[in-house]
């Protein structure tokens, strides 16, 4: 009996110490990385949100520049930071390595994905109005159903009579 009392001692013992070691080590570290939106246009710009990160610190990608994580008031270690993506990042997914002020530094791969922006141009407008090709078929137009119009009231008027 008392070999089973002292196993189960133990085997609690190492439970305990089993479970407070993740905890410890996850204190000396930042613990989640959001990025949002997690997909983005070039120039856009996006909020970056780190828990355990309670006295601020730098976000760093190579879609943009080195970005301070500042820690917000009434979140529990938490810290915040706005990036402005970079115009000539390539479309893609990138990372996001976050160093908070004496924490370890940690990364989250495929963090938000840079998409590619749309080509702009005039899309068929004029700068100069409207050309006398544009002219002459809207003013036909304009004479066809002034015509059809008339024919149609015509044909009212006539069927009233009989």
């Amino acid at each position: 009996m008392r070999n089973s009392r002292a196993l189960a001692v133990s085997a609690a013992a190492v439970a305990a110490l089993g479970l407070a070691a993740p905890a410890a080590v996850a204190w000396d570290s930042a613990s989640n990385i959001v990025a949002l939106p997690s997909v983005i246009a070039r120039g856009g710009q996006m909020t970056i949100t780190v828990d355990g990160c309670p006295q601020g610190g730098t976000a760093t990608s190579s879609a943009f520049p080195s970005t301070h994580l500042s820690p917000i008031s009434g979140a529990n270690e938490t810290s915040k930071g706005t990036a402005t993506i970079n115009n000539d990042a390539a479309p893609g997914s990138y990372s996001i390595t976050v160093n908070c002020t004496g924490r370890q530094p940690l990364t989250r791969d495929a963090a938000f994905t840079v998409i590619g922006g749309v080509r702009g141009g005039l899309g068929g407008s004029s700068t100069t109005g409207a050309t006398p090709t544009d002219m002459a078929i809207g003013g036909g137009l304009v004479a066809l159903a002034v015509i059809g119009g008339g024919v149609f009231w015509m044909r009212r008027r006539a069927e009233k009579r009989v």
